[in-house]
């Protein structure tokens, strides 16, 4: 089995009650909200990554304002055609962020359809990927240890 590793930066933009997501589609088609964010690129610092890619995705551009936590993942993803399975590792680094500039758009040709704003109330409501249950946990909660793997008891 192939092992890969992936690091990955994402940021938790709240502002006046309203939370940043961007639109993606899952490996099934189905449209899913998530962090702006995405994958470090080799020899690139996560601070970086986090600011390259919310403006990717949204055309804001963001003040990092602190690291809220991390949070790891580790599953199996199944074979495909000739492609052997791979045991996956994620690793997230989920800083908050203060938008500084820029102005709302779509991504072009990436990996989301478009970016929004929802009420923090209204955010149970959406279809979207586990990660943003866990950053908002840490942005409330802010724990001390930064670990975003297992809920507070």
């Amino acid at each position: 089995m192939r092992r890969k590793l992936r690091v990955a930066a994402y940021a938790v933009c709240v502002r006046d009650g309203q939370l940043l997501l961007a639109l993606s589609r899952n490996d099934e088609g189905t449209p899913e909200w998530v962090l702006p964010g995405g994958g470090m690129e080799h020899g690139e610092d996560p601070y970086d990554t986090v600011r390259r890619e919310v403006t990717e995705e949204t055309g804001y551009r963001i003040a990092v304002t602190g690291l809220l936590g991390t949070h790891s993942n580790r599953h199996t993803l199944p074979r495909r055609g000739l492609r052997r399975a791979v045991d996956h590792h994620g690793v997230r680094l989920v800083y908050e962020g203060r938008i500084s500039g820029g102005e709302l758009r779509f991504e072009e040709n990436g990996s989301t359809d478009l970016a929004a704003w929802h009420d923090l109330d209204a955010v149970p409501g959406l279809t979207r990927i586990p990660l943003v249950d866990i950053a908002l946990r840490l942005w409330r909660e802010r724990p001390a240890g930064g670990q975003g793997n297992h809920p507070t008891k």
